[in-house]
């Protein structure tokens, strides 16, 4: 039975979305009975929904997609309502992550709109805001799962993939900071440990551990380990893509702008035309990347369509897309194996595959 058969993807899109209102009256609901005021519950629920909603919900999505595929059948109700608080909080996890960011970044927009702390009068009121959406997780892990096995291994994950993305973005902000420019900090090795730590484990090892949770595979079982290590290679491929779209995207597209040059990112695009740039290309790079003047940004864009950027990002995805097939094949037999090798990460590479925005 394929991931297809299990989980026909706009049946169950809806069904993911119909969670959400029930999960944000458990929330709102919960703050209320702290004696916030009508005002302060207000700006919570806009908080909760324009952070949270809007996006492709990929991430959540993959929790039930997944333990769908591991049971090899639809889920029941109960099933699906519980998989489904995971993924919402997974979703809680990105709009988290992503408010601070954008801050970090000095970003206008995301999923095309203005991002959060350009909203009104937010500004860096913002901050409080992500700490409160990052809280926001554990009170629906504990309304909803408390009773269950598997909860302190849930919240224990929860914890870990949230310091783990951490130390990323403090690696990403160390290698590039923004008013000081050193390229010859730039690395693939430096860059591979970021997208681990930044993208790997949040958004691709988390979801597919919280299903082998669910579906009672200990994380200590060789399943996991074959599950992290293929995370890892999955995650730096979504963060390449993240990079060359940032490059290559519209924001009439995409939802954002690109930023990355600007702000001095440690991409991969970066990286590829340093190391294939020609020493008077490199010139450029080095005297106008990380500048904030559109001159500036237009002159490092020129390099990179000059060293073939498109052309070798076209390289890399059919390379990966191979290498991480075989990967999937070599996955250790046990009882988790047919599943994990024949849907949940066939199912997230042809997610990744050929993404553009």
């Amino acid at each position: 039975m394929t991931s297809r058969d299990v989980t026909p993807t706009s049946l169950n899109h809806q069904r993911f979305q119909n969670a959400w209102p029930i999960l944000r009256n458990d929330i709102l609901g919960d703050f209320a009975t702290k004696g916030m005021p009508g005002d302060a519950i207000d700006w919570y629920t806009k908080n909760l929904e324009y952070n949270t909603l809007g996006g492709k919900l990929l991430r959540g999505r993959a929790v039930v997609d997944s333990l769908a595929i591991l049971k090899g059948r639809v889920l029941t109700d109960e099933e699906y309502f519980q998989a489904a608080v995971l993924g919402w909080s997974v979703e809680l996890l990105q709009a988290f992550g992503l408010v601070a960011d954008d801050i970090m970044d000095q970003s206008l927009t995301r999923r095309g709109h203005p991002c959060w702390y350009k909203v009104g009068d937010v500004g860096l009121r913002a901050i409080n805001d992500a700490c409160i959406l990052e809280g926001t997780i554990f009170i629906l892990l504990k309304k909803h799962f408390r009773g269950r096995d598997d909860y302190i291994e849930i919240v224990e994950l929860f914890r870990e993939m949230i310091y783990r993305t951490g130390m990323g973005q403090l690696l990403d902000v160390l290698t590039g900071p923004e008013h000081h420019v050193d390229l010859e900090k730039f690395s693939i090795e430096r860059y591979r440990l970021i997208a681990i730590h930044k993208s790997a484990y949040f958004s691709i090892y988390l979801p597919i551990a919280l299903a082998m949770l669910m579906h009672g595979i200990p994380r200590e079982s060789p399943a996991h380990e074959a599950a992290m290590q293929i995370s890892f290679s999955l995650g730096e491929y979504g963060q390449v893509q993240d990079d060359f779209i940032d490059f290559a995207g519209s924001p009439e597209h995409t939802g954002k702008v690109g930023t990355d040059i600007v702000n001095n990112k440690c991409s991969w695009c970066i990286i590829t035309a340093l190391a294939l740039s020609k020493p008077e290309q490199r010139r450029v790079l080095e005297e106008n990347y990380g500048r904030k003047g559109v001159e500036n940004e237009g002159r490092v864009r020129t390099v990179f369509e000059q060293v073939g950027l498109r052309e070798q990002y076209a390289a890399y995805e059919e390379e990966t897309y191979r290498r991480v097939t075989r990967m999937i094949e070599a996955i250790p037999d046990d009882e988790a194996a047919p599943a994990l090798k024949g849907g949940v990460f066939k199912a997230f590479l042809d997610k990744l595959y050929k993404r553009t925005k």
